[in-house]
């Protein structure tokens, strides 16, 4: 006997700034077999000048950032008809095969602990995965699956209910770090994540830092991640250990001075409303091989 196809609500956001590329990922989401696809394109301050029949849009009037984009197109698509998994795809990435989102549904499907499921994203021409796509700290081996605790949120499948239980990514983040948040409330729902590197999708190997506001909203949102999750007592020292990381990492006095200015931005507020995990998380987080604090 077969297993019914899976329902699935995808979101993608344009800007209208990668058009060839934008037209690639739809046609490669489109051709994907053997799953119901319900799809949404979201213009984050535009109106989607590629828009595929049978495919629905949310123009916001503004650009509000990925995350509440992402929660825009989730929303639209919530309700009684709403699908199983939501599924969360960059506009400039390339499903390589018609059955690859059924593939990463069936991983899901014997995962069942699991509320959100990776693929490994890899470069198209390179075949490279780059380090930040690897979900964990030992990310040398980007082939290994099992277990994690974050997520590269740019391509990823979360079960719909508990996405919804788990309240959505923090849109007011705007960019960077809010897949750390979402996964940090998952796992403390008493769910986890899982990597399958089996299943490979494909990106541009791109460098976050081409983005102006890159270091001033790393360090901004780190402090709110830490203010929004943590236990009081770990705020300190996960603060602590991201600034020895950066000051090592950041080899450019001005990258470094506008990362400064991100960490007082945080340290003065706005990050919303605080939800700190239980102690219990934290040691199911540690025993995952991630506790956190790094």
């Amino acid at each position: 006997m077969t297993s019914p196809k899976a329902t699935v609500d995808v979101v993608v956001l344009t800007m209208n700034d990668r058009p060839e590329p934008f037209e690639r990922a739809m046609e490669s989401l489109l051709a994907q077999r053997d799953v119901d696809l319900r799809v949404v394109i979201v213009g984050n301050g535009v109106q989607p000048d590629h828009v595929p029949a049978g495919v629905r849009t949310v123009v916001l009037p503004v650009n509000e950032g990925i995350p509440a984009g992402r929660n825009a197109g989730a929303d639209a698509l919530a309700g009684p008809d709403a699908g199983e998994f939501v599924f969360f795809l960059d506009n400039d990435a390339v499903l390589p095969a018609t059955d690859t989102l059924a593939r990463l549904i069936a991983v899901a499907r014997r995962h069942l602990g699991a509320a959100y499921i990776q693929p490994r994203i890899a470069d198209p021409g390179t075949g490279v995965t780059l380090r930040r796509w690897v979900p964990r700290l030992r990310a040398g081996t980007a082939t290994r699956p099992g277990t994690i605790t974050v997520m590269a949120e740019g391509v990823v499948l979360i079960r719909r209910a508990d996405y919804e239980q788990a309240g959505g990514w923090p849109g007011h983040f705007f960019l960077f770090h809010e897949g750390v948040d979402l996964s940090w409330r998952l796992w403390d729902l008493g769910r986890t994540g899982h990597y399958a590197p089996d299943v490979v999708i494909h990106h541009p190997a791109t460098n976050p830092a081409r983005h102006a506001p890159f270091y001033r909203l790393v360090a901004r949102n780190r402090v709110w991640l830490a203010y929004r999750r943590l236990p009081a007592p770990l705020i300190p020292v996960y603060l602590a250990v991201w600034t020895v990381v950066s000051i090592a990492r950041i080899r450019s006095r001005a990258n470094l001075a506008v990362w400064f200015r991100g960490l007082r931005e945080g340290l003065k507020g706005g990050h919303g409303q605080r939800s700190p995990m239980s102690w219990a998380t934290v040691a199911r987080l540690t025993r995952a091989g991630r506790p956190p604090i790094v």
